[in-house]
């Protein structure tokens, strides 16, 4: 009985690290959100040959706003990348961010929402706000920060795409 019970919690163990250990698939996933403008847009409709950051954030997430505040500066470096910025909360939210943030002034950057549908959510299994995942001008998957990242961090990875 004993070796049952041991046998069992080593399953429970091994499925527990298992479950921390969740890399996404190595290409960029189906998406559809609807955009500041009231479009319904997805990953059909970004560029190809250009690099892609997804970022799953909350606009009330102090974490979101905190990477926001430091990504600024560099928006301009960021201009060759496509930044794909999805959220699940309503659209006034999103558009509150997006004008909060002049992100108007930056083309590269879709913010939208994916509703209630937490599809982008269950696909990178997010627990926490922001996540980001950046993908190479073939659409391979590069690097993903499960919490907010350093600028320098960050920026090493954009500027190795």
């Amino acid at each position: 009985m004993k070796k049952l019970l041991l046998l069992f919690v080593a399953l429970i163990m091994f499925g527990c690290s298992n479950a921390q250990n969740f890399t996404p698939p190595a290409t960029i996933p189906p998406y559809k959100i609807l955009n500041t403008d009231s479009v319904n847009i997805g990953s059909a409709n970004l560029k190809k040959n250009k690099p892609v950051m997804i970022i799953y954030f909350s606009p009330d997430c102090s974490h979101c706003q905190h990477l926001m505040d430091e990504m600024k500066p560099h928006f301009e470096k960021l201009k060759g990348v496509q930044v794909v910025m999805i959220s699940f909360v309503q659209l006034k939210s999103i558009q509150a961010f997006y004008k909060t943030y002049g992100l108007k002034k930056y083309p590269n950057f879709i913010v939208g929402t994916e509703g209630y549908t937490y599809a982008m959510q269950k696909f990178y299994q997010i627990k926490t706000t922001p996540y980001i995942a950046i993908y190479d001008k073939k659409g391979i998957l590069t690097k993903t920060f499960e919490k907010a990242p350093s600028m320098d961090d960050l920026m090493a990875v954009v500027s190795k795409i």
